[in-house]
């Protein structure tokens, strides 16, 4: 039950973090200005890899020459392509925009979650960092997602079990993603960071979960990112981490 209770408390940070950008509207499109670089990037990425899917399928599948059926089998190849590219466009956006918006997303979260000691470094010395951090978190989402993409192809099980276990593993490092800004300005490293978030698994999972369904829709995942990053600081701020002394609540609008 209390599990439970976490988790939803987990969404509810999210609906929290559209309500703080929603009365903070300039927040909010600044917010967006990185979120639409990301986007335009996938676009061109994703309709590359949809016009030379069948040509890359080809260049992949050599062995195939032979085959009376090539031709079904090499446009079953080229669809599961982009169906890969596709999935891991879902699961790498946040990482990605978050890289490309750091100083954005930055401010976004210290407006939402004031600190009086906090914990402040160079963005080129947090750069290159946030960058090893996303990759090794890609990893450990690749170790999870690329069993559960071909789990897809199980009949029933692919169907049930697998879309649960991937939303569920794709939520749970989306928190990690999100949440990195306002734990590094705690001054945690990754690995208490994972530690922490592993801790609060429900409440993690809820959040995470709540915004990779959100994400699922690709326009509205450029709409909604601002409102993750401030629902993470939220998450943060009340239920992962303790208030530092002196620490002042959410600005409120203007």
């Amino acid at each position: 039950m209390r599990s439970l209770r976490d988790f939803t408390s987990g969404v509810g940070f999210f609906l929290q973090g559209f309500g703080w950008v929603a009365r903070n509207g300039r927040w909010w499109a600044f917010g967006l200005i990185p979120a639409l670089v990301a986007f335009a990037v996938y676009v061109v990425a994703l309709v590359y890899l949809g016009t030379n899917a069948a040509e890359l399928a080809e260049f992949l599948t050599p062995f195939a020459d032979s085959w009376s059926w090539r031709e079904l089998f090499r446009t079953l190849v080229g669809i599961a392509l982009f169906l890969g590219g596709l999935a891991l466009a879902v699961v790498t956006f946040a990482a990605v925009t978050l890289v490309i918006g750091e100083p954005f997303y930055e401010r976004l979260s210290s407006a939402v979650d004031v600190l009086e000691h906090e914990v402040e470094q160079p963005w080129w010395r947090t750069l290159p960092r946030s960058i090893r951090d996303s990759a090794v978190t890609l990893l450990y989402v690749l170790l999870f997602t690329v069993p559960l993409f071909f789990l897809g192809f199980v009949p029933v099980v692919g169907q049930t079990v697998a879309p649960v276990l991937g939303a569920a593993v794709s939520g749970f490092f989306l928190t990690v993603e999100l949440a990195t800004l306002p734990l590094e300005r705690r001054g945690m490293a990754r690995k208490q960071r994972f530690a922490l978030l592993r801790a609060n698994k429900a409440s993690a999972l809820g959040f995470g979960v709540a915004v990779f369904l959100l994400f699922l829709v690709p326009l509205v995942a450029v709409i909604a990112m601002p409102a993750a990053v401030a629902g993470a600081a939220l998450l943060v701020r009340n239920r992962l981490a303790p208030p530092q002394p002196g620490s002042s609540g959410p600005i409120k609008p203007a």
